[in-house]
């Protein structure tokens, strides 16, 4: 029955509103008055109303009921059987002394106001429970959360005393299944239970209805007692976590290793994540932790093989030839990542991975998100039901680090979803040597995802059966709903915050408490043995298993072999190089016929779609320029790169704030009808996945780099079949999300061979718009590069073919790709090469403003097709202005839209001593295409010129390189004293001045200075 439970679930909606009820709304609807409140009780459906029973009196009560007097059918059929329920308890009741009052109605049966107002009064204390029982709930397996007694729970506060508890109230199902009559006694009985044990739910904050009412019927219907044969499993999970930890500490006592002690549960915990929602149809789960439990979660959750694990303690990987070797340098043992196929307790197979993270906590949130959130795209699954992502955190740095937010931010939105997350908390109560109350302003770690309607389960870890029901029910409610939900692990931690770290120093308090807690195997061994659910015998038989799987392990682990990362390049990867394997070189052109047959495809706007005036006229033009093959503007050739990509087969992602327009308003990927906001995005209609679903995606991101950044990383370590983009909406802003560059990005690959083909775009240049819109800080990309400024890279040949393969060679040596393409051409060749290269590197590339849609800054569709491809420098483009090579005097590097200004002042001033060449990618740099240059030019002097100031921009990577060129070219050693002169702006705190007449003095001046003509009265000013 379900008669009066609408009634207690309607209280989760407590303290909205005013009226003859406190806090009463119904169907989304204020009561304003008693009457208003009459008409909205009579009408709506007691299952899917607002709270109504935390008020001052009974009179709508009295009044609804009344109504039902005169006629049965005035109000929903579920308060006719409410009322016919009460009045048949009456009846069964009538005479009991204590109720004086005077009847409602005259009659057989009648319902007092005394009656209605106890029934309501039932119903707070059971609101009560529902919203704050977790106040009182045991959860701390220290006992030091103390808090005061919560006074809305004692049935004494409603005004019942001792002598009442027998008396029966007519609650409903799921609390009272049956007849729905239940003693006071037991309803006080069951609502401990149910909140107050040694689980706590926070769910009454969650706005949808069915959610709530279904987190409500899971909690108040018999929680589940496990079986014998289950028990006996999580026995086994715990024992795993327990003897794991016993043993390294046996064997390393002396080594780091941030184990699991006194936070055993969380290894039963994510089994029960994984055994429940492999039963639902999970085939696969990405899984983000930090350092604490990594090592026990891989060798008993990914069952990564144990023997590998004590080969890295001991450093038996193998000794690498030489300390530069490319393979790797790989990273300490609590950082990796793993994956592999499971077979569950169940027989269900799951795939799992645990992403690699580095010591920045909570840094690899939104990169599982990401990864998750490829595999899903992958495998079509579009309702989220095969593939999910399960996140393990520590209490202090789920609430303290803010990128936590800027993911859980994005869980529903539509380009970033994952169909919800599973978040565990392993909750230590403390971090490093800071207790809660001084890393927090909230009760609870978990707090902050109340703002996202997530149900919080927090539960004390010293009773494995209760975290894993809960760990159970979350992965109901994630695969019913396809939401996130936490679960909190109330804990310990038994060390210091490392092995060799002493904890009384600062938590003496705890860990004296903590130094005499029976640990939690210890514990639940006993209750299994009080219960009768094994003996003595079968609890040694599981101990002694996995003893023995760790001594048959340890014995195999001398004869580990090093992991290659050749390991990490299979299933979609297998096609892929290491970086010791010599790539060949790719070609990025396309044939003229097809350009434009693409361009007709991704100009056309249907007939259906009315567009803004502008825009349409836009696609004319651009269709014009395909046409003819001239004048192809950055837009364009952006577009012709993502629309051949897609007719190749290969998925596109651009993700990135405003890029659907693009910041500057050159994309427009994504067309809006001026009527209905209907999108059409023409590209997804070049080629389409088998399933009808686009390999084109681009999308407006949310208002984050950090999380956005990290998320499109983990999306593109899935599959290197995809061109996955980040833009940053000014290259400015980028630095917010500067870990996940220097941790991911950077490095990734030379730690843990993860190899990405992740682009980065930064608008970026000087245009007087201050240093907030400005520079994108290519010093600090520049600075990562891991290539050697000091030695020129061998060489037998300076032919186009050989410098091909030598500059191969040092792209798979290094990091990543830094380029700063200054042609619509070359930026077509750059998105087009990340995709068809043997190999995959980061690509960070800084992108322009003022030249998206310059006049000057076009290419011809001769510069697109086969046989081209990317030009690593661009040599003087205009050989009739300058004098012949040997009598130049002057050359002139630079990369980036400054090129643009050094040719202009170099045609107003009539120069014809100097050559401009461009560097279009500056790492790895392109030494033998430069000293070609060098080569051209003998009697040349050399001037770098850039417009960010001398402390920033490339000057600092590109001196030691084009000095070591230069003296390569005049063969000669490395000499003391410049080589290489410096033309830019001085050092400078702050990127840009904000001033438009100092940028405008500071760029004529530096330009000057370039052509050797700063004190020259006659040089004329071009801007």
């Amino acid at each position: 029955m379900l008669a009066l439970r609408p009634i207690a679930s309607a209280a989760a909606r407590a303290g909205r509103g005013a009226g003859a009820l406190r806090g009463a709304t119904f169907a989304r609807t204020s009561s304003a008055s008693v009457q208003t409140s009459y008409r909205a009780l009579a009408t709506a459906v007691p299952g899917k109303t607002d709270d109504f029973l935390k008020g001052a009196s009974a009179a709508v009560l009295e009044n609804l009921y009344d109504s039902w007097r005169r006629d049965t059918k005035s109000v929903d059929p579920k308060w006719d059987e409410y009322f016919n329920a009460l009045e048949q308890y009456q009846f069964m009741q009538k005479g009991v002394a204590g109720q004086q009052d005077v009847p409602l109605d005259v009659g057989p049966v009648t319902v007092t106001p005394k009656m209605l107002e106890e029934h309501k009064k039932v119903m707070e204390l059971i609101r009560s429970y529902r919203v704050f029982g977790h106040l009182s709930a045991n959860l701390d397996p220290l006992g030091l959360w103390n808090r005061p007694p919560y006074q809305e729970l004692d049935y004494q506060f409603w005004g019942f005393t001792e002598q009442d508890l027998g008396r029966k109230f007519y609650v409903g199902a799921p609390l009272a299944p049956g007849d729905g009559w239940l003693t006071l006694g037991e309803i006080v009985a069951k609502l401990k239970y149910t909140y107050a044990d040694t689980l706590g739910v926070e769910y009454m904050h969650i706005q949808d209805v069915e959610r709530k009412n279904w987190i409500e019927r899971k909690l108040e219907q018999r929680r589940r007692e496990f079986t014998p044969r289950q028990r006996w499993v999580i026995l086994n999970w715990l024992t795993w976590a327990d003897r794991f930890e016993g043993y390294l500490a046996k064997k390393y006592p002396f080594t780091k290793r941030f184990g699991l002690e006194g936070a055993e549960s969380l290894i039963p915990c994510i089994e029960g994540v994984l055994e429940r929602a492999s039963s639902l149809g999970l085939e696969s789960a990405v899984v983000g932790m930090a350092h604490r439990g990594r090592l026990n979660v891989l060798a008993n959750v990914l069952k990564k093989p144990m023997y590998k694990m004590f080969a890295e303690f001991e450093d038996k990987k193998g000794i690498k030839a030489s300390v530069n070797d490319v393979e790797g340098s790989g990273d300490v043992m609590y950082h990796l990542g793993a994956s592999g196929d499971r077979v569950m307790f169940n027989g269900k197979e799951v795939h799992l991975s645990l992403v690699a993270n580095p010591s920045h906590l909570e840094a690899a949130d939104s990169v599982v998100e990401g990864k998750a959130r490829a595999k899903q795209f992958w495998t079509n699954d579009y309702m989220h039901e095969k593939h999910m992502a399960i996140q393990v955190h520590g209490d202090a740095a789920f609430a303290g680090q803010g990128v936590v937010a800027e993911t859980l931010m994005m869980q529903d939105l539509p380009d970033y979803t994952t169909g919800g997350t599973v978040h565990i908390i392993v909750n230590n109560q403390i971090g490093f040597t800071t207790n809660p109350k001084f890393s927090r302003s909230s009760p609870y770690p978990t707090d902050l995802a109340k703002g996202l309607q997530c149900p919080i389960l927090h539960v004390n870890g010293d009773d494995p059966e209760a975290v894993v029901w809960a760990a159970e029910t979350a992965a109901e409610y994630r695969m019913m709903f396809k939401d996130t939900v936490v679960v909190d692990i109330f804990c310990y931690r038994r060390q210091g915050h490392n092995e060799i770290d002493e904890p009384m120093f600062t938590q003496p308090i705890m860990y004296k408490k903590i130094g005499k807690h029976t640990p939690t195997l210890e514990l639940y061994r006993k209750r299994l043995i009080d219960e009768k659910v094994l003996d003595e015998a079968e609890i040694a038989a599981v101990d002694q298993n996995y003893l023995e799987l760790c001594e048959m392990q340890y014995s195999k682990s001398s004869d580990a072999a090093y992991e290659s990362p050749a390991e990490w390049l299979k299933d979609a990867w297998s096609g892929m190089l290491k970086p010791s394997q010599l790539a060949t070189r790719q070609e990025t052109g396309v044939e003229i016929d097809e350009l434009r047959a693409l361009g007709q495809k991704i100009t056309e706007i249907p007939s259906t779609i009315r567009p803004h005036r502008k825009i349409a006229q836009l696609y004319q033009q651009r269709r014009a320029a395909i046409e003819k093959g001239t004048a192809i503007d950055w837009g364009v050739g952006e577009q012709l790169a993502f629309a051949s990509l897609v007719d190749e087969g290969y998925h596109v992602r651009l993700s990135g704030q405003d890029s659907e327009r693009g910041t500057f308003s050159h994309r427009h990927s994504v067309i809006y009808d001026q009527e209905t906001e209907q999108r059409y995005i023409p590209i997804a209609n070049v080629k389409r996945k088998p399933d009808g679903m686009s390999l084109f995606n681009v999308m407006n991101s949310p208002l984050s780099e950090y999380g956005v950044l990290g998320f499109e990383y983990g999306y593109s370590l899935e599959n290197p079949n995809a061109l996955v983009m980040w833009e940053a909406q000014f290259g400015d802003f980028a630095n917010g999300a500067q870990i996940i560059v220097d941790q991911f990005l950077s490095s990734a690959e030379h730690k843990w061979y993860r190899q990405s083909g992740l682009v980065m775009m930064l608008p970026h240049g000087y245009e007087g718009q201050g240093p907030e819109h400005s520079s994108s800080r290519l010093e600090r990309y520049l600075q990562l590069v891991s290539e050697e400024p000091h030695t020129f890279p061998e060489y037998t040949d300076l032919d186009p073919l050989s410098i091909s393969k030598n500059l191969m060679k040092q792209t798979q040596s290094v990091n990543y790709v830094v380029a700063v393409p200054t042609t619509p051409a070359n930026l077509f060749h750059l998105l087009r090469r990340q995709v068809h290269r043997l190999f995959r590197k980061p690509l960070i590339m800084l992108t322009p403003k003022s030249l998206l849609k310059a006049p000057y800054c076009v290419s011809k569709i001769e510069d697109f097709a086969e046989g081209t491809r990317v030009m690593n420098i661009i040599p003087e483009v205009s050989p009739e202005k300058v004098l012949p090579d040997e009598e130049i005097k002057r050359i002139i590097f630079c990369t980036g839209k400054v090129y643009y200004d050094i040719a202009k002042a170099r045609d107003v001033n009539a120069v014809k001593d100097t050559v401009i060449v461009r560097i279009e990618q500056l790492a790895p740099f392109p030494f033998h295409n430069i000293l070609l240059q060098f080569r051209q030019y003998p009697n040349a002097d050399v001037v770098w010129c850039q417009e960010e100031p001398r402390n920033q921009g490339a000057w600092t990577f590109v001196r030691p390189r084009l000095n070591l060129t230069f003296n390569e070219a005049k063969g000669r050693e490395i000499r003391t004293g410049p080589r290489v002169r410096y033309a830019g702006r001085a050092p400078s705190a702050s990127p840009a001045t904000g001033s438009k007449r100092v940028h405008y003095a500071e760029l004529e001046a530096f330009l000057a200075d370039a052509f050797g003509r700063k004190d020259d009265s006659t040089w004329v000013e071009s801007h």
